[in-house]
């Protein structure tokens, strides 16, 4: 903008009271300002009017590279289901050909061999026939 210091508004005001008189110069000053308000007014919507542009222009940006992003994403989504869905097919006709072809097998009508119960002790061997301590000699309780 255009910088005013105070001389040259003295100077302004100066010239302004020579050519237009003590009459008309409060009439001219009170022009003056109102046109000075409609002039930043006016500056100040078309400034606000061009921001507004701005953001609605940073929005539909923004709105794009979202939608490219998601159309990328959608675009490896399709790729991965094709990649999942051609191994499906696959592993399905790979099931279809090995049931189709059964792989030769040896089969046997015999069940298979029941395990041997574990032996059994003999009693002989665990418990003693005569006991030592009871076949003797008149014990504690007197034979004689």
């Amino acid at each position: 903008m255009i910088e005013i210091s105070f001389a040259k508004l003295v100077l302004l005001a100066l010239v302004a009271l020579i050519v237009l008189g003590p009459e008309k110069l409060p009439g001219a000053a009170r022009t003056a300002g109102a046109l000075l308000r409609r002039m930043r007014s006016g500056w100040d919507s078309v400034r606000s009017e061009v921001e507004r542009e701005l953001e609605v222009e940073e929005i539909r940006r923004a709105a794009r590279e979202a939608a490219a992003r998601a159309e990328a994403a959608q675009d490896d989504f399709r790729q991965s289901v094709g990649a999942v869905e051609t191994a499906v097919k696959q592993a399905g006709n790979d099931m279809r050909e090995a049931v189709a072809e059964p792989a030769p097998m040896e089969l046997t009508s015999e069940p298979p061999p029941e395990p041997e119960p574990p032996a059994e002790p003999d009693p002989q061997q665990e418990l003693p026939l005569a006991m030592p301590h009871a076949a003797g000699k008149g014990g504690a309780h007197g034979g004689a």
